[in-house]
C-alpha cells in the first residue's frame, strides 16, 4: 500500500498507530513538537495494562465525590476554579455522561477495547517485559470492599474474570510485601510493564520499518481543499500527506480548533514517584482503592501515582498533592514511611481527558481524510495497541473489531 500517513504526536497513541500503519506497508510520517529526548505523559505513567477498567471517568456518583475532595487540597482528585469557557462546557458534559444508562453502554466497549489491546500487547513480537501477572484492587476499609465485590460481579458478567479475597488471601497472592488492607479484588487478566521500555522498542521497530520522524516540529496549520487535508504546514516545512491522524493528547483541542471540530478536553495532570531502591517489591501492580493511587513495580524499582488535578496546561509540580501520595501510600504498605521518599523528584504529565470518559477514535466526517486518536486519559498506555490497530483498519477501509459509536470524534459537534 503506498498510502501516505501523517500522524501528528509522538506519544504512545501515536507511535502505536505508526507502527500498524507501516506493518500494513503504508508510508508513514510522525510529527511531534517536542525532542525525542522528551520525558511526556507516555513515559511517567504507572505502566498498567487494565481490562479491569471498564467503568468510564463519568460515572454515577463522581461529580458528588468530586466536589467532596475538592475541599482536601491533598485528595486524588482537584479543578482548580477559573472563568474559561472550555472547562465550563467539559464539565457540563461530563455531568450529563455521569449516568447509569451511559455507563451501562460504554462498559462492553471499553471491555472490548481492553481486551483487544492485551491481545495485541501479546502478538506485537518486540521486547519490551509485559509482566502478565494481574492487578489488585486494594481495600482498608469492608465498606469499599462490598463496593469493589459488586464490581467484581460486574465484571465476571461482562467476561473479565475477577476474584474477591480477604487479607489472608490477598497476602497470599503477593508475598514478597507487607500490606494492611481488609482485602482485595483480583484481576488475573491484567498486566503490567515499563513505559520507557515500550517506547523504546516500538520507535526501534519504526526505524527499521522506515517511518520518518520529525522531532522539534511544530504544526502550524494545514492545506486545505475543499474536505480534504492536502498537507500539514509546520516549522520545518510542509508535509503532504493522503491521510492525517490527530494523536497530540492534550494538544489535540487546539489543533481540533483550527480544523472547525468540537473536541471536548481538559488536562489532567498526574503525579508519579519512582523509587530506585525500594523496601519492599510487590510481584503484581495495584491500585490503593480509597487513595486510587496505582502501584507498580518495573524492572526493579517501584513506582507509586495518582492524582487528577484539572488546571490547564501547566505542568509544574504542585507540592500538596504529591503528599497526598507519600501519606497515603504507607497506610496500604506498612513497610514504607513517608520519608521514603525525601529524595524523590516527583514527575508530572498531563493525561487528555474527555468529559464523557471514552476515548475519541475514528474518523470525522467535517475532512474526508482526517482520523482521531486522543482523549485517552489514564488509559492511554494501556489502550494504545488496540488503538493503533482500529486506525490502521479505519485507514485500511476495514470494519473496526470494535464499536466506534461511543468513541466518535463528531459526538459532541
Amino acid at each position: 500500500m503506498s498510502t501516505n500517513i501523517t500522524i501528528l504526536g509522538a506519544g504512545v497513541i501515536g507511535l502505536s498507530t505508526a507502527l500498524y500503519c507501516a506493518r500494513r506497508g503504508m508510508k508513514v510520517t510522525v510529527i511531534d513538537q517536542k525532542s525525542q529526548q522528551r520525558d511526556g505523559c507516555s513515559f511517567g505513567n504507572a505502566g498498567m495494562i487494565v481490562p479491569s477498567h471498564f467503568i468510564p471517568l463519568a460515572a454515577p456518583g463522581m461529580v458528588e465525590l468530586g466536589l467532596k475532595w475538592m475541599w482536601n487540597p491533598e485528595s486524588p482528585f482537584y479543578i482548580k476554579p477559573r472563568l474559561n469557557v472550555d472547562l465550563m462546557t467539559w464539565g457540563l458534559e461530563f455531568w450529563k455522561a455521569a449516568t447509569k444508562e451511559r455507563v451501562d453502554a460504554a462498559a462492553p466497549v471499553l471491555r472490548d477495547l481492553s481486551l483487544l489491546s492485551r491481545q495485541c500487547y501479546e502478538e506485537l513480537d518486540l521486547d519490551f517485559g509485559l509482566v502478565k501477572k494481574g492487578l489488585l484492587m486494594l481495600c482498608k476499609k469492608q465498606q469499599t470492599l462490598d463496593e469493589e465485590a459488586h464490581m467484581a460481579e460486574m465484571a465476571n458478567r461482562l467476561g473479565i474474570p475477577a476474584e474477591v479475597l480477604d487479607a489472608k488471601a490477598t497476602a497470599a497472592l503477593d508475598p514478597a510485601v507487607t500490606m494492611d488492607v481488609c482485602g482485595s479484588v483480583f484481576f488475573p487478566k491484567d498486566c503490567h510493564l515499563a513505559p520507557s521500555r515500550f517506547i523504546a522498542a516500538v520507535e526501534a521497530e519504526l526505524l527499521k520499518l522506515g517511518v520518518e520522524m520529525l522531532w522539534e516540529t511544530e504544526v502550524r496549520g494545514f492545506k486545505v481543499e475543499g474536505e480534504t487535508l492536502r498537507a500539514v504546514n509546520t516549522s520545518t516545512g510542509q508535509v503532504e500527506s493522503h491521510e492525517v491522524v490527530l494523536c497530540s493528547g492534550v494538544w489535540s483541542a487546539e489543533l481540533a480548533k483550527e480544523l472547525d471540530l468540537k473536541l471536548p478536553m481538559q488536562a489532567g495532570k498526574g503525579y508519579t514517584l519512582t523509587l530506585t531502591n525500594p523496601k519492599q517489591l510487590p510481584e503484581l501492580c495495584s491500585i490503593c482503592t480509597e487513595a486510587r493511587l496505582a502501584v507498580t513495580p518495573m524492572d526493579g524499582v517501584l513506582r507509586v501515582g495518582g492524582t487528577m488535578e484539572i488546571a490547564g496546561t501547566d505542568e509544574s509540580i504542585t507540592p500538596r498533592r504529591v503528599r497526598g501520595i507519600t501519606r497515603a501510600f504507607p497506610d496500604y504498605f506498612p513497610a514504607f514511611n513517608e520519608r521514603d521518599f525525601d529524595n524523590v523528584k516527583p514527575w508530572s504529565g498531563l493525561r487528555p481527558v474527555s468529559p464523557d470518559g471514552m476515548p475519541y477514535i475514528g474518523r470525522t466526517q467535517r475532512w474526508k481524510n482526517l482520523t482521531l486518536a486522543t482523549g485517552h486519559a489514564m488509559m492511554g498506555l494501556s489502550l494504545a495497541p488496540a488503538t493503533g490497530k482500529i486506525i490502521a483498519d479505519v485507514l485500511s477501509s476495514k470494519q473496526s473489531p470494535v464499536a466506534l459509536e461511543l468513541m466518535s470524534p463528531d459526538r459532541f459537534a
